[in-house]
């Protein structure tokens, strides 16, 4: 047997991967890291949404948070309507149920709401979660507001609230390896779910199924 090129680079011996730019990752195993407790809810479709977004929402007419409560609500997904802020599925969702808080005035940054909106965000964000576990009964969730596009916001030029369900076992390797998310609900269907479920006139059973 001859002996190994000891010239060669290890790097010509990685394949390239079946999508543009794959060659050009590198190796996670060849860096430096320690390990920790997060396990990651991949997200490679949302990519092309959050690099979009920002040039298709020049102004208010144009801004889909701020068009959706002009529609129906089963035409904009919305689950519930408040006095400042209204609750919404998100078109583009990380997991099955990923709803949105946002006020209805066309603000980017958090520290543009004034008391009333911040009261409100906040309860309909303790209300959404409570509804969610009532209807899918996930074991946790993401809660966060992305500020900016250097933040990672989609619609970085109106503040929205991502409350997000979680599952164990929801960050697997199926949209990363795939580039696939399985949701297995339309999100009409979803959206009548959470907004049957949502508490009416002081009624913390919600609508009829």
């Amino acid at each position: 047997m001859g002996e190994a090129d000891s010239s060669r680079d290890p790097a010509d011996e990685r394949s390239a991967g079946p999508y543009p730019g794959d060659a050009a990752v590198t190796d996670g195993f060849e860096l430096a890291g320690v390990p920790d407790a997060f396990q990651r809810l991949w997200t490679p479709h949302r990519l092309a949404y959050i690099k979009g977004g920002q040039d298709q929402v020049t102004s208010e007419e144009t801004c889909p948070f701020c068009r959706a409560p002009h529609l129906s609500d089963e035409e904009s997904l919305i689950v519930h309507r408040g006095s400042h802020a209204f609750v919404l599925l998100n078109l583009f969702p990380y997991n099955a149920g990923h709803l949105l808080v946002c006020p209805y005035r066309h603000v980017p940054d958090y520290t543009d709401i004034d008391a009333a909106e911040t009261a409100e965000i906040a309860q309909l964000t303790q209300t959404a979660m409570r509804v969610l576990r009532r209807v899918s009964n996930p074991s946790g969730f993401n809660l966060g507001m992305n500020q900016g596009v250097t933040g990672g916001a989609g619609i970085a030029a109106h503040l929205h609230q991502h409350v997000v369900p979680r599952w164990g076992g929801d960050g697997n390797f199926l949209p990363i390896i795939a580039h696939t998310k399985a949701i297995t609900q339309t999100l009409g269907e979803v959206r009548q779910q959470v907004a049957n479920a949502w508490p009416v006139d002081g009624d913390p059973a919600g609508r009829a199924p």
